[in-house]
């Protein structure tokens, strides 16, 4: 069992658009491996993406409602259909801000292997999957925050108000 130390707001890889895997070997494997170790091994978790643990690379993966798997190279299909519920980071940790996401989502891409995949999902999957989705993107959930919702996520933020000893 590898558990990888998450990176942690503030560090540049984590805001770096990320490569598309083409090479589908015991490298991916392994750290597919890593990344759900890393996943296991976190409190509060539903997802962990490979920028997360410093890895340049499109692969996240997921346990929420009881799936559990991981995705590379996704693309998302959102549905126009939203809501609003209180999401977080292992990234950020400790803070929580209501964020809007589409309520259903088809997530396409690859498996470790190189085969295709697609999981359909709603509730708190779909949100899992926009997010680590994100994160593949070098978003984080905070950015997607608007009007006084988005001050004081960034007020906390800059104050430091973020769990920092958590790695």
């Amino acid at each position: 069992m590898t558990m990888r130390p998450i990176r942690i707001i503030g560090d540049p890889v984590l805001r770096t658009p990320n490569d598309p895997v083409t090479t589908f070997d015991a490298d991916l494997r392994a750290l597919v491996t890593d990344l759900m170790d890393t996943l296991l091994g976190a409190p509060g978790r539903a997802g962990v993406a490979a920028p997360q643990i410093g890895v340049n690379a499109q692969v996240f993966v997921y346990d929420a409602d009881g799936h559990r798997g991981h995705l590379v190279n996704p693309t998302l299909d959102l549905s126009d259909d939203t809501d609003d519920d209180d999401e977080g980071c292992l990234s950020i940790p400790g803070l929580y801000f209501p964020t809007r996401r589409a309520r259903h989502v088809t997530a396409h891409g690859l498996d470790q292997h190189g085969e295709p995949r697609t999981i359909t999902a709603d509730g708190f999957l779909a949100r899992a999957l926009q997010h680590e989705t994100d994160h593949l993107a070098g978003r984080l959930y905070v950015d997607t925050l608007t009007g006084p919702v988005r001050r004081r996520a960034l007020r906390e933020i800059r104050a430091g108000h973020y769990d920092r000893t958590h790695r």
